[in-house]
């Protein structure tokens, strides 16, 4: 029986080993600069194209004079999909950056595939080409109003996808982009659910837990050969400058069947936004319920656990079978009929005084 209950165990050990290892991610950092001086060595990852320079262990990227633009990419390439097996690529980055306060064009993280013309620039917004037709996701920190673009003000994050007019933007305070003070910026892509996100705050504070920018988007679909990563920044018809004084980038590598249904990310581009907002709402109702379907189903698993964990412990002792009342009560009556068989008989011997009996 104690083999039996130990085998159990080991059982119920392995499965536990198996389904953590499976769940946990890959991480790999590709890069990360707290500065870009001398002693960063930031060269032999990092490339600067146009206008881009480093200034006292500082990146400016634009605005030593009007219509300048400047580029960082990344010189490894990276992928979205691993394959053999097949497993989708989630990143995160973190940087800061100042924008001085006249009205450019502001800058936009980017990633763009392999034949891209790095060092090409035609005067289009963020440094990036408008003419040609060039396939490129873009979160936008825009610092002028261009209507144009259907920008909402002259202080907003957006989305793009090949195209300057976002799929998802959001309005920063008033002046907060340019106002010539560090700001930190946390942007993350979740392979599993398609997300992106967005986060926005002044340098010294922390993190926001609600991201400002939100959008479902399969980059594993659109994409699907080797990219760069890099920020790309114009000054427009101004001299703002931009500055670039940290940046660091890393992947995660989780196993394909944690994975959701892809979306078509081409179904974002062309369409209105209200078209979208019908689009976001019911992926997140897919989303939600698939959710829910994953707690029930680890719930069901845990409760299977403790099941199992409680029956193996209970099922080893012995049960102690209570004597029959009926029997205990036949068995003290028979005794007690034997008891009344037996006559106590009493003799009394009388002793005459003074004989003796020979």
């Amino acid at each position: 029986m104690g083999s039996l209950s130990a085998f159990r165990y080991l059982i119920v050990l392995f499965y536990l080993c198996f389904y953590f290892k499976n769940i946990q991610s890959e991480e790999q950092i590709l890069f990360d600069f707290e500065n870009f001086g001398k002693d960063s060595n930031f060269k032999s990852q990092l490339a600067l194209y146009g206008d881009a320079k480093v200034v006292n262990g500082v990146i400016q990227m634009s605005g030593s004079m009007g219509f300048s633009a400047g580029r960082i990419l990344n010189k490894k390439p990276i992928n979205l999909v691993e394959k053999n097996p097949r497993k989708m690529v989630s990143f995160s980055m973190h940087f800061v950056f100042s924008l001085s306060r006249e009205n450019g064009d502001g800058f936009a993280f980017v990633m763009v595939p392999i034949g891209y013309p790095f060092d090409v620039f035609d005067g289009s917004l963020f440094g990036l080409l408008g003419v040609r037709k060039m396939k490129f996701l873009a979160v936008e920190f825009d610092t002028f109003m261009d209507e144009k673009y259907d920008d909402v003000n002259g202080n907003h994050v957006g989305v793009d996808l090949s195209s300057f007019v976002s799929v998802k933007v959001s309005n920063v305070s008033l002046g907060l982009l340019n106002s010539g003070e560090k700001i930190q910026s946390w942007i993350d892509y979740e392979a599993s659910s398609k997300r992106l996100e967005v986060r926005l705050s002044k340098l010294g504070e922390i993190r926001p837990f609600n991201p400002l920018v939100s959008c479902l988007i399969d980059l594993s679909r659109m994409f699907k050969e080797e990219l760069f990563v890099g920020l790309s920044s114009s000054s427009g018809n101004s001299t703002q400058k931009c500055n670039i004084y940290s940046w660091g980038f890393k992947t995660r590598i989780a196993p394909h069947w944690m994975h959701s249904e892809p979306l078509d990310p081409q179904a974002f581009e062309g369409e209105k936004r209200h078209e979208m907002k019908v689009i976001h709402s019911k992926s997140d109702c897919a989303l939600r319920i698939l959710g829910a379907m994953l707690f029930g189903t680890g719930c069901g698993a845990l409760g299977a656990f403790i099941v199992v964990i409680v029956w193996t412990i209970l099922g080893s002792r012995r049960p102690v079978a209570p004597e029959d009342s009926a029997v205990l009560e036949n068995n003290t009556s028979k005794e007690f009929d034997e008891y009344k068989k037996f006559k106590v008989v009493v003799v009394d011997k009388v002793i005459k005084d003074g004989k003796s009996k020979n």
